[in-house]
């Protein structure tokens, strides 16, 4: 461990918003609208898709930025709920989100990151590209914080330029198509209280997950009480924007029959855009931007396993830190399992089923803040959400609408999540009855 006179380094708010920004910008937003387009051709429903997923991310940061500040440790809906409810519920968070939640996502991004570098190189070996990008950051990230947040602060930014540009160019150079952005009638207005609308709001929901990311590492950002709301409204608030102008961008030049059922929208795009040679280019470019997303997880991840292992004497071998401060043996234990599902290619199954359980717990999690101020009145809040109750209470209406969907749905999906919650149960009580034992 590090001297008690070592000041270890701190995550500032540049390296904060970069990490949600990169945590939200990854394979949701580059694959799903070919899904979307499937059942909604109306341009304002399909950009409204964006915005109300934005507006339901914006409410939840609000949220989550009042619970951060009032209890200022790392490890996110594990923490939150573990004070708020009980320990038990924080460990099937904290279960779900270190077996499923962050590996299977960061292997989806390091699988789609080799099949956009496959737009350029197509000799590409299966599986190398996506194996070595998880190794060798999971070695950075476990070797310095310092490395890891100037890795992350450098990556995003090329992200972020490169995203703009983009959409620069496609405002310059689009063809522009029959579509309508602005509503037209009852009959726009109405799609989104459709099923279809309810159903498409689920992949948006995937593609914005990544907005709390800050709260991860709550305990290892400076001044946390001031800086973590600020860096999760201007993280989120940035991607809104972002999103909404990509998703203006893909329908605005390409023809929507082109994009219906497609994954590599933005390979798609781009080709409508810059021809066959700038479609292969962009896609190696987006593949280049996804090292990002896969770097943000790797990095904020292991935070809810070393913060579990500090309170279950059971996985306190997963607690131990670096000289550093960076919980080595966690992010080995993510990298590891991250690797299993780029190997067994099973992760698509896992992320779908995933979705229910960790939308179930960010409910809960903004339901916290209601049962908090009832039950902790007095309690030090050196942020309070900016527009309670009407904020969380749109958070839980938006979010319990899509976690109805699902379940309605995806039956199967669900029935797995909850299957997940039972083993995590059973490990939980088998870690409590050994602590008693020991």
């Amino acid at each position: 461990m590090a001297s008690p006179s070592a000041s270890p380094y701190k995550i500032s708010v540049l390296t904060g918003v970069a990490l949600v920004v990169a945590n939200m910008v990854g394979t949701g937003v580059f694959t799903s609208l070919g899904f979307q387009v499937v059942t909604i051709q109306s341009g304002f429903a399909l950009l409204m898709l964006w915005v109300v997923g934005g507006v339901i991310a914006l409410c939840g940061a609000l949220c989550y930025g009042e619970l951060a500040a009032a209890m200022p440790r790392s490890g996110g809906e594990y923490h939150y709920l573990s004070r708020i409810y009980h320990p038990a519920l924080g460990f099937l968070s904290g279960w779900v989100s270190a077996t499923v939640g962050f590996a299977a996502p960061t292997a989806a991004a390091a699988l789609a990151l080799e099949r956009y570098a496959g737009s350029v190189w197509s000799a590409l070996p299966p599986r190398l590209l996506a194996v070595g990008v998880v190794v060798v950051l999971t070695a950075v990230h476990a070797s310095s914080r310092k490395a890891g947040s100037r890795l992350q602060v450098v990556v995003t930014a090329v992200k972020v330029a490169v995203l703009v540009g983009f959409i620069g160019a496609g405002l310059a150079l689009g063809q522009p198509q029959p579509l309508a952005f602005l509503p037209q009638g009852s009959a726009d207005w109405q799609q989104l209280l459709s099923p279809a609308f309810a159903v498409s709001l689920i992949f948006v929901s995937y593609a914005y997950s990544g907005w709390n990311a800050a709260a991860y590492l709550t305990g290892e950002v400076q001044n946390p009480q001031r800086n973590l709301p600020r860096i999760l409204l201007t993280g989120t608030a940035v991607v809104l924007l972002l999103y909404v102008g990509l998703n203006f961008i893909f329908l605005y030049s390409t023809p929507i029959a082109q994009l219906k059922g497609q994954v590599e929208v933005g390979f798609v795009a781009a080709t409508s855009l810059f021809g066959a040679a700038g479609g292969r280019l962009m896609g190696g470019l987006i593949a280049a931007l996804l090292v990002s997303t896969v770097s943000s997880m790797v990095f904020a991840g292991p935070r809810i396993v070393q913060a579990m292992g500090e309170d279950v004497p059971a996985l306190r071998w997963l607690a131990k830190r670096s000289a550093a401060e960076v919980p080595v043996r966690a992010t080995l234990f993510q990298g590891g399992l991250t690797l299993l599902f780029v190997l067994v290619s099973s992760f698509a199954q896992v992320v779908v089923y995933a979705g229910f359980i960790l939308n179930l717990f960010t409910f809960l999690t903004v339901l916290g803040l209601f049962v908090l101020r009832r039950r902790e009145p007095e309690m030090p809040r050196p942020y309070r959400a900016w527009g309670y109750p009407l904020t969380p209470l749109l958070f839980l209406l938006l979010n319990g609408w899509t976690l109805w969907f699902i379940a309605r749905d995806k039956p199967t999906e669900t029935l797995y999540g909850l299957g997940t919650l039972v083993v995590g149960l059973l490990v939980y009580w088998l870690s409590q009855r050994r602590s008693v034992r020991a």
